[in-house]
């Protein structure tokens, strides 16, 4: 299943039934980091608040919504916007289940004559869970000392480290991969048209952490169509909103450009 609805968010998703969703990756508009096309006038808190209530009412039971938010810097001070809502996410009935990072390989650096603050290269990617999610397929990585014995230590009483003797841990061998932590990076990308995609790979990994192959991916500020595209790539049905004309024509194009691809390897 694909849908895709161009207009305003709040009011569409009054059409989504409740408890239908298993997964929204999103990254909405915030503060004033960017104009997209104007329509940033109209993102306010009172606006977030009301698709907040709105995710909560779709989701599915064990769903999770992905929340990927940063916060502008006004006259010398973070907003917080970002903690704000990841609280107001909480008061409507999600579990904060993860606060995630979003570590960008490139990013605009400081005026260390002005700034006197340290160079930002992250963005919150918020987990929220609807009770306990129903998955978490678990990336990995390689171990950097796979193969190796590992040496284990313990906290004595007087709070110093000494090491574990006992026979259990003498011959245990550190395995050849590990579950990921959770700052992820990635490097930033594109999309012609449109000023803050979020790297592809990016919706990717937490499509396929907190869903499904043949679940629903949901997101509600679809842009360029990151996630979309990748939900289709990884099987998953689709629903998407984009309140701008001509960033929806962008994802119209390359969800179909996805599809197409999935069709070619199928075959």
């Amino acid at each position: 299943m694909l849908k895709l609805m161009q207009g305003d968010c709040l009011e569409l998703m009054q059409a989504i039934p409740d408890n239908t969703i298993d997964l929204t990756v999103t990254s909405p508009p915030y503060d004033n980091l960017r104009t997209y096309n104007g329509n940033i006038s109209q993102w306010t808190f009172e606006k977030f608040q009301g698709i907040a209530k709105q995710l909560y009412r779709v989701t599915k039971q064990g769903g999770v919504v992905v929340w990927v938010v940063g916060d502008a810097t006004i006259k010398g001070s973070e907003t917080g916007t970002s903690l704000r809502q990841a609280l107001y996410f909480k008061e409507v009935g999600f579990n904060l289940h993860d606060t995630m990072i979003y570590k960008k390989t490139k990013f605009p650096p400081i005026d260390p004559t002005t700034a006197y603050r340290y160079t930002g290269c992250f963005e919150y990617m918020f987990v929220f869970s609807k009770g306990k999610p129903k998955c978490c397929n678990y990336i990995k990585e390689k171990c950097k000392h796979a193969g190796k014995r590992a040496v284990s230590y313990q906290r004595s009483e007087n709070d110093k480290l000494r090491y574990d003797r006992k026979e259990k841990n003498k011959n245990h061998i550190v395995n050849d991969y590990k579950i990921k932590c959770n700052v992820w990076e990635y490097a930033s990308c594109s999309v012609k048209g449109h000023p803050a995609p979020f790297p592809e790979q990016l919706a990717n990994d937490h499509i396929i952490s907190w869903s499904n192959p043949s679940d629903t991916v949901f997101d509600p500020f679809m842009g360029s169509g990151t996630t979309g595209k990748m939900a289709v790539l990884n099987g998953r049905d689709f629903i998407g909103i984009e309140l701008d004309a001509d960033y929806f024509k962008i994802a119209e194009r390359r969800i179909a450009e996805a599809q197409q691809a999935g069709k070619q390897l199928a075959i």
